[in-house]
Protein backbone atom coordinates (compact mmCIF):
# COMPACT_ATOMS: atom_id res chain seq x y z
CA UNK A 1 0.00 0.00 0.00
CA UNK A 2 1.41 3.47 -1.01
CA UNK A 3 2.46 5.47 2.13
CA UNK A 4 1.97 2.75 4.36
CA UNK A 5 0.16 3.24 7.57
CA UNK A 6 2.13 2.18 11.10
CA UNK A 7 -1.16 -0.11 11.65
CA UNK A 8 -0.23 -2.96 14.03
CA UNK A 9 -2.67 -6.10 14.65
CA UNK A 10 -3.99 -4.30 17.96
CA UNK A 11 -5.10 -1.24 15.83
CA UNK A 12 -6.41 -3.40 12.81
CA UNK A 13 -8.67 -5.27 14.96
CA UNK A 14 -10.29 -2.19 16.83
CA UNK A 15 -10.51 -0.10 13.99
CA UNK A 16 -10.30 -2.19 10.90
CA UNK A 17 -7.85 -2.48 8.12
CA UNK A 18 -5.78 0.03 6.12
CA UNK A 19 -6.95 -0.57 2.20
CA UNK A 20 -5.69 3.35 1.00
CA UNK A 21 -3.87 5.82 2.36
CA UNK A 22 -2.59 9.50 1.55
CA UNK A 23 0.00 11.53 2.77
CA UNK A 24 -0.74 15.00 3.88
CA UNK A 25 0.50 18.27 5.02
CA UNK A 26 1.81 18.35 8.54
CA UNK A 27 5.02 19.64 11.05
CA UNK A 28 8.15 18.45 10.98
CA UNK A 29 6.95 16.57 14.30
CA UNK A 30 4.24 14.23 13.19
CA UNK A 31 2.38 12.49 9.90
CA UNK A 32 -0.11 12.20 9.22
CA UNK A 33 -2.61 10.65 6.44
CA UNK A 34 -6.14 10.13 4.92
CA UNK A 35 -6.71 6.44 5.63
CA UNK A 36 -9.56 4.34 4.00
CA UNK A 37 -10.34 1.35 5.53
CA UNK A 38 -11.45 -2.10 3.97
CA UNK A 39 -15.04 -1.64 4.98
CA UNK A 40 -14.60 1.85 2.66
CA UNK A 41 -14.93 4.18 6.27
CA UNK A 42 -12.37 7.06 6.48
CA UNK A 43 -10.20 7.65 9.40
CA UNK A 44 -7.61 9.98 9.89
CA UNK A 45 -4.13 8.75 11.34
CA UNK A 46 -1.32 10.47 13.10
CA UNK A 47 1.73 9.71 14.21
CA UNK A 48 3.76 11.56 16.31
CA UNK A 49 7.47 11.77 15.33
CA UNK A 50 10.75 13.05 17.10
CA UNK A 51 11.06 15.95 15.20
CA UNK A 52 14.50 16.76 16.79
CA UNK A 53 13.10 15.62 20.03
CA UNK A 54 13.99 13.32 22.38
CA UNK A 55 11.86 9.59 22.25
CA UNK A 56 10.54 10.99 25.62
CA UNK A 57 9.23 14.66 24.44
CA UNK A 58 8.10 12.82 21.61
CA UNK A 59 6.11 10.59 23.80
CA UNK A 60 5.33 13.63 26.14
CA UNK A 61 3.40 15.49 22.74
CA UNK A 62 1.52 11.91 22.22
CA UNK A 63 0.45 12.02 25.68
CA UNK A 64 -0.48 15.55 25.80
CA UNK A 65 -1.97 15.54 22.35
CA UNK A 66 -4.29 12.25 23.22
CA UNK A 67 -5.44 13.84 26.54
CA UNK A 68 -6.44 16.86 24.98
CA UNK A 69 -8.57 15.44 22.12
CA UNK A 70 -9.95 13.17 24.93
CA UNK A 71 -11.12 16.06 27.35
CA UNK A 72 -12.51 17.91 24.07
CA UNK A 73 -14.61 14.50 23.44
CA UNK A 74 -16.79 15.73 26.34
CA UNK A 75 -18.66 17.59 24.61
CA UNK A 76 -22.23 17.43 24.87
CA UNK A 77 -24.57 18.96 21.20
CA UNK A 78 -22.18 19.57 18.38
CA UNK A 79 -18.46 17.96 18.96
CA UNK A 80 -15.52 20.53 18.86
CA UNK A 81 -12.85 17.90 17.90
CA UNK A 82 -12.62 14.61 16.14
CA UNK A 83 -13.17 11.82 18.10
CA UNK A 84 -10.27 9.66 18.87
CA UNK A 85 -10.92 5.87 17.77
CA UNK A 86 -7.89 4.34 19.12
CA UNK A 87 -4.30 4.62 19.95
CA UNK A 88 -0.83 3.12 20.44
CA UNK A 89 1.66 4.17 22.48
CA UNK A 90 4.40 2.17 21.12
CA UNK A 91 4.39 3.78 17.72
CA UNK A 92 2.60 7.05 18.80
CA UNK A 93 -0.24 6.42 16.99
CA UNK A 94 -3.16 8.42 17.26
CA UNK A 95 -6.77 7.08 14.91
CA UNK A 96 -9.29 9.69 14.52
CA UNK A 97 -12.34 10.20 13.45
CA UNK A 98 -12.58 12.02 9.90
CA UNK A 99 -14.08 15.23 8.98
CA UNK A 100 -15.43 16.89 6.22
CA UNK A 101 -14.42 20.29 5.88
CA UNK A 102 -16.75 22.32 4.06
CA UNK A 103 -13.93 24.87 3.06
CA UNK A 104 -13.91 28.15 2.38
CA UNK A 105 -16.61 30.80 3.97
CA UNK A 106 -16.50 34.89 4.00
CA UNK A 107 -18.11 34.45 7.67
CA UNK A 108 -15.95 32.10 9.47
CA UNK A 109 -15.42 34.05 12.86
CA UNK A 110 -18.75 33.66 14.36
CA UNK A 111 -18.71 29.89 14.46
CA UNK A 112 -15.11 29.38 15.32
CA UNK A 113 -15.84 31.98 18.36
CA UNK A 114 -18.37 29.85 19.31
CA UNK A 115 -16.92 26.66 19.32
CA UNK A 116 -13.72 27.92 21.44
CA UNK A 117 -15.81 28.84 23.74
CA UNK A 118 -17.25 25.62 23.47
CA UNK A 119 -13.75 24.45 24.18
CA UNK A 120 -12.58 26.10 26.51
CA UNK A 121 -16.16 25.77 29.19
CA UNK A 122 -15.22 22.15 28.48
CA UNK A 123 -12.94 21.39 31.90
CA UNK A 124 -12.58 22.84 35.42
CA UNK A 125 -10.43 22.35 38.62
CA UNK A 126 -11.72 18.60 39.05
CA UNK A 127 -9.37 18.25 35.68
CA UNK A 128 -6.15 20.36 36.90
CA UNK A 129 -3.54 17.69 36.57
CA UNK A 130 -4.92 16.24 33.10
CA UNK A 131 -2.74 18.71 31.01
CA UNK A 132 0.33 21.04 31.74
CA UNK A 133 -1.03 23.90 32.88
CA UNK A 134 -0.54 27.28 30.10
CA UNK A 135 2.80 28.44 29.77
CA UNK A 136 2.91 32.12 29.73
CA UNK A 137 5.36 35.09 29.85
CA UNK A 138 7.88 35.95 32.53
CA UNK A 139 9.85 38.48 33.82
CA UNK A 140 13.00 37.44 31.37
CA UNK A 141 10.13 38.15 28.42
CA UNK A 142 9.07 41.81 29.99
CA UNK A 143 12.85 42.66 30.47
CA UNK A 144 13.64 41.69 26.54
CA UNK A 145 10.36 43.84 25.41
CA UNK A 146 11.74 46.80 27.84
CA UNK A 147 15.86 46.12 26.66
CA UNK A 148 14.01 46.78 23.00
CA UNK A 149 12.54 49.98 23.99
CA UNK A 150 15.41 51.00 25.04
CA UNK A 151 17.44 50.06 22.04
CA UNK A 152 15.26 52.28 19.67
CA UNK A 153 15.73 54.83 22.12
CA UNK A 154 12.10 54.62 23.43
CA UNK A 155 11.82 56.29 27.00
CA UNK A 156 10.56 53.42 29.31
CA UNK A 157 8.03 55.08 32.17
CA UNK A 158 9.65 54.34 35.42
CA UNK A 159 5.85 52.85 36.67
CA UNK A 160 6.25 50.46 33.71
CA UNK A 161 8.47 47.35 35.05
CA UNK A 162 6.04 47.43 38.06
CA UNK A 163 2.80 46.98 35.77
CA UNK A 164 4.61 44.22 34.12
CA UNK A 165 5.15 42.82 37.36
CA UNK A 166 1.48 42.75 38.35
CA UNK A 167 0.71 41.80 34.75
CA UNK A 168 2.54 38.88 34.87
CA UNK A 169 0.90 38.12 38.55
CA UNK A 170 -2.17 38.41 37.24
CA UNK A 171 -1.67 35.75 34.34
CA UNK A 172 -0.42 33.11 36.32
CA UNK A 173 -2.50 30.09 35.09
CA UNK A 174 -2.89 28.37 38.19
CA UNK A 175 -6.11 29.35 38.65
CA UNK A 176 -7.60 28.71 35.68
CA UNK A 177 -8.62 25.36 34.30
CA UNK A 178 -10.26 25.82 30.57
CA UNK A 179 -9.63 23.69 28.06
CA UNK A 180 -6.88 25.50 25.70
CA UNK A 181 -6.02 24.05 22.50
CA UNK A 182 -2.27 26.10 22.19
CA UNK A 183 -2.85 26.81 18.55
CA UNK A 184 -6.00 27.45 17.22
CA UNK A 185 -5.20 28.85 13.88
CA UNK A 186 -6.26 28.54 10.29
CA UNK A 187 -5.92 25.63 9.40
CA UNK A 188 -6.54 24.18 12.91
CA UNK A 189 -9.97 24.57 12.61
CA UNK A 190 -12.07 22.46 9.98
CA UNK A 191 -15.79 24.11 9.25
CA UNK A 192 -18.33 20.93 9.32
CA UNK A 193 -21.83 20.25 9.24
CA UNK A 194 -22.55 20.42 12.67
CA UNK A 195 -19.65 23.75 13.26
CA UNK A 196 -16.03 24.25 13.88
CA UNK A 197 -14.33 21.74 15.28
CA UNK A 198 -10.38 21.23 15.86
CA UNK A 199 -7.29 19.83 15.65
CA UNK A 200 -3.89 19.27 16.14
CA UNK A 201 -4.14 19.08 20.15
CA UNK A 202 -0.08 19.13 20.53
CA UNK A 203 -0.33 22.82 22.51
CA UNK A 204 -3.38 21.47 24.52
CA UNK A 205 -2.99 23.10 28.18
CA UNK A 206 -5.40 24.56 31.31
CA UNK A 207 -5.86 28.13 32.07
CA UNK A 208 -7.83 31.40 31.36
CA UNK A 209 -9.69 31.16 27.90
CA UNK A 210 -8.76 34.55 27.40
CA UNK A 211 -5.90 33.89 26.57
CA UNK A 212 -7.27 32.38 23.58
CA UNK A 213 -10.30 35.04 23.01
CA UNK A 214 -7.35 37.53 21.87
CA UNK A 215 -5.90 36.21 18.97
CA UNK A 216 -8.71 37.95 17.18
CA UNK A 217 -7.27 41.31 18.87
CA UNK A 218 -4.13 40.52 18.67
CA UNK A 219 -3.69 39.34 15.05
CA UNK A 220 -3.77 35.19 16.06
CA UNK A 221 0.10 35.29 17.84
CA UNK A 222 1.19 31.99 16.89
CA UNK A 223 -0.19 31.18 13.19
CA UNK A 224 2.02 32.26 10.24
CA UNK A 225 -0.79 34.26 8.65
CA UNK A 226 -1.25 37.11 11.09
CA UNK A 227 -4.61 38.75 10.54
CA UNK A 228 -6.36 41.63 12.16
CA UNK A 229 -9.97 41.96 12.73
CA UNK A 230 -11.98 45.67 12.51
CA UNK A 231 -14.54 46.82 15.20
CA UNK A 232 -18.04 45.24 14.42
CA UNK A 233 -16.58 41.93 13.21
CA UNK A 234 -14.72 42.16 16.33
CA UNK A 235 -17.26 43.01 18.84
CA UNK A 236 -19.70 40.69 17.48
CA UNK A 237 -17.40 37.36 18.11
CA UNK A 238 -16.19 38.79 21.56
CA UNK A 239 -19.90 38.92 22.81
CA UNK A 240 -20.63 35.43 20.61
CA UNK A 241 -17.67 34.16 22.85
CA UNK A 242 -18.99 35.77 26.40
CA UNK A 243 -22.52 34.49 25.68
CA UNK A 244 -21.79 30.86 24.61
CA UNK A 245 -19.07 30.75 28.12
CA UNK A 246 -21.96 32.28 30.25
CA UNK A 247 -24.77 30.20 28.56
CA UNK A 248 -22.21 27.02 29.72
CA UNK A 249 -21.00 28.21 33.02
CA UNK A 250 -23.72 30.51 34.38
CA UNK A 251 -20.95 32.72 34.92
CA UNK A 252 -19.07 35.66 33.23
CA UNK A 253 -15.55 35.33 31.60
CA UNK A 254 -12.89 35.66 34.09
CA UNK A 255 -9.87 38.14 33.68
CA UNK A 256 -9.07 41.14 31.52
CA UNK A 257 -8.93 40.92 28.40
CA UNK A 258 -6.46 43.76 28.00
CA UNK A 259 -3.73 41.42 30.20
CA UNK A 260 -4.23 38.71 27.68
CA UNK A 261 -2.93 41.37 24.95
CA UNK A 262 -0.36 42.31 26.56
CA UNK A 263 1.06 38.88 27.42
CA UNK A 264 1.10 38.34 24.05
CA UNK A 265 2.96 41.39 23.22
CA UNK A 266 6.28 41.29 25.37
CA UNK A 267 6.19 37.69 24.31
CA UNK A 268 9.33 38.00 21.81
CA UNK A 269 9.08 33.75 20.82
CA UNK A 270 5.68 35.07 19.31
CA UNK A 271 7.01 36.66 16.57
CA UNK A 272 8.69 33.28 15.16
CA UNK A 273 7.30 29.42 14.42
CA UNK A 274 7.49 26.91 16.80
CA UNK A 275 10.70 25.57 15.64
CA UNK A 276 12.50 28.55 16.89
CA UNK A 277 10.83 29.48 19.93
CA UNK A 278 13.02 29.37 23.23
CA UNK A 279 16.27 29.71 21.34
CA UNK A 280 17.36 33.16 21.66
CA UNK A 281 15.97 36.48 22.18
CA UNK A 282 13.63 37.60 19.18
CA UNK A 283 12.91 40.91 20.74
CA UNK A 284 16.71 42.07 20.28
CA UNK A 285 16.81 40.54 16.88
CA UNK A 286 13.89 43.51 15.71
CA UNK A 287 16.59 46.53 15.78
CA UNK A 288 19.11 44.47 13.34
CA UNK A 289 16.69 42.90 11.31
CA UNK A 290 12.90 42.07 10.03
CA UNK A 291 12.59 38.72 10.11
CA UNK A 292 9.62 36.98 8.08
CA UNK A 293 7.24 34.21 9.32
CA UNK A 294 4.92 33.54 6.83
CA UNK A 295 4.23 36.61 4.38
CA UNK A 296 4.02 39.24 7.59
CA UNK A 297 7.37 40.32 9.25
CA UNK A 298 8.85 40.67 13.10
CA UNK A 299 8.22 44.04 12.87
CA UNK A 300 4.71 44.08 11.47
CA UNK A 301 3.43 41.97 13.84
CA UNK A 302 4.90 43.94 16.84
CA UNK A 303 3.44 47.25 15.07
CA UNK A 304 -0.20 45.35 15.23
CA UNK A 305 -0.15 44.18 18.87
CA UNK A 306 1.45 47.82 20.32
CA UNK A 307 -1.29 49.32 18.64
CA UNK A 308 -3.82 46.91 20.09
CA UNK A 309 -1.94 47.57 23.40
CA UNK A 310 -2.17 50.92 23.53
CA UNK A 311 -5.85 50.88 22.58
CA UNK A 312 -6.66 48.96 25.34
CA UNK A 313 -5.17 50.50 27.99
CA UNK A 314 -5.77 54.24 27.95
CA UNK A 315 -7.77 54.16 30.45
CA UNK A 316 -6.62 50.83 32.26
CA UNK A 317 -5.96 50.72 36.31
CA UNK A 318 -3.11 48.19 35.91
CA UNK A 319 -1.57 48.73 32.60
CA UNK A 320 -1.53 52.86 31.84
CA UNK A 321 2.44 53.09 31.75
CA UNK A 322 2.88 49.99 29.80
CA UNK A 323 0.01 51.37 26.80
CA UNK A 324 2.14 54.59 27.16
CA UNK A 325 5.08 52.68 26.07
CA UNK A 326 3.43 50.53 23.40
CA UNK A 327 2.09 53.65 21.69
CA UNK A 328 5.57 55.52 21.69
CA UNK A 329 7.24 51.88 20.38
CA UNK A 330 4.88 51.71 17.66
CA UNK A 331 5.56 55.50 16.45
CA UNK A 332 9.24 54.83 16.74
CA UNK A 333 9.18 51.53 14.63
CA UNK A 334 6.88 53.58 11.87
CA UNK A 335 9.44 56.23 12.00
CA UNK A 336 12.20 54.06 11.38
CA UNK A 337 10.83 51.96 9.55
CA UNK A 338 7.84 53.87 7.22
CA UNK A 339 7.05 50.88 4.60
CA UNK A 340 6.22 48.65 7.48
CA UNK A 341 2.22 47.35 5.84
CA UNK A 342 -1.15 46.53 8.23
CA UNK A 343 -1.89 42.95 8.94
CA UNK A 344 -4.24 41.43 6.31
CA UNK A 345 -7.79 41.90 7.59
CA UNK A 346 -10.03 38.80 8.81
CA UNK A 347 -11.07 38.43 5.48
CA UNK A 348 -7.72 37.62 3.64
CA UNK A 349 -7.47 34.39 5.91
CA UNK A 350 -5.92 31.16 3.90
CA UNK A 351 -7.93 28.06 3.40
CA UNK A 352 -6.79 24.47 3.24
Amino acid sequence: MPNRVPFDEALISTVGTPQLAKLLDSSPRSRVWRVRLADRRQVIVKQITDGGDTGADANTRFAREVAGLRLAGRASGPAVAPAVLATDLSSRVMVLEHLDDLGKTDDWMPGYAESLARLHALTGPADAGALPVWSGPTATDAESFLTLARALDVPVPSTVPDELAGLLERLDPTSHHALLHGDPCPGNDLRTADGVRFVDFERASLGNGLIELAYFRIGFPTCWCAMSVTAAPLTEVEDIYRTTWRGLTGKDVPGDLADACAGWLIQGDALVERAHRGTLDQFARVPAEDFEWGYVSARERLVHRLDVVAGMTRDHDHLHSVGRLSSALACRLLERWPNLRPLPTHDARPWY
